[in-house]
């Protein structure tokens, strides 16, 4: 796929025992791996820094794909992302991100969600966890066979279409806390991005990052 444009957020929220390393590693290479692909440009926010809503939606709208780099806290996306996503997209009513929830009072019972603005934006999510991958896929196991988009992840994806934006593939990484290689994961999400834009002749023959 074409991208020219890409916003990039790291939601790696810094509280109690997380430092956000992981999630601020995989940042550094979504902007550097993709900052050189030809005529790419790109803007990055770190929800923990001070951002104003007002220039955070301008990045929502000159962007035409968001990328987002999440943990999963309580099977949840942090705090700190949440209150971003509130402030940004409540002060991009009806500047470029939503003008509505898309119903009429002619008719109030359809075409909730398609008020959106951000129709022909594409985003990525990538999250991280401390689950191994088997406990959403083994029968038995703890998410009972449900994937990550499929079950944490629903409203997260609705959200994103309620503003008009459809996803690209989904990435997660499992069992970063007890059994994290970085290397390996950073490899394998590079060739998930090397798919979705559909490269020929990777940018970096060797990138090496480390989160300590």
């Amino acid at each position: 796929m074409d991208f020219k444009k890409i916003f990039i957020i790291n939601g790696g929220q810094v509280f109690g025992h997380s430092g956000g390393r992981f999630n601020q590693t995989l940042t550094h290479f979504s902007i550097d791996f993709l900052g050189k692909l030809p005529g790419v440009s790109i803007r990055s926010t770190n929800i923990n820094d001070i951002y104003d809503a007002d220039k955070e939606v301008e990045n929502f709208v000159w962007a035409d794909l968001i990328i987002y780099h999440t943990p999963i806290w309580w099977f949840q996306v942090p705090n700190g992302l949440k209150k971003y996503i509130d402030e940004v997209f409540t002060a991009g009513h009806q500047k470029g991100i939503y003008h509505s929830d898309g119903r009429s009072s002619i008719n109030p019972q359809i075409n909730y969600g398609t008020g959106g603005m951000l129709h022909g934006r594409h985003y990525l999510v990538t999250s991280s966890w401390n689950a191994p991958a088997t406990a959403f896929t083994l029968p038995g196991e703890f998410f009972n066979e449900k994937s990550v988009d499929e079950g944490v992840l629903f409203g997260f994806h609705r959200m994103n279409a309620f503003v008009g934006m459809k996803p690209l593939p989904s990435f997660h990484f499992h069992d970063v806390e007890k059994n994290a290689d970085i290397a390996r994961d950073l490899k394998a999400y590079e060739k998930h991005l090397i798919q979705l834009f559909s490269i020929k002749n990777k940018p970096h023959e060797h990138l090496s990052y480390s989160i300590g």
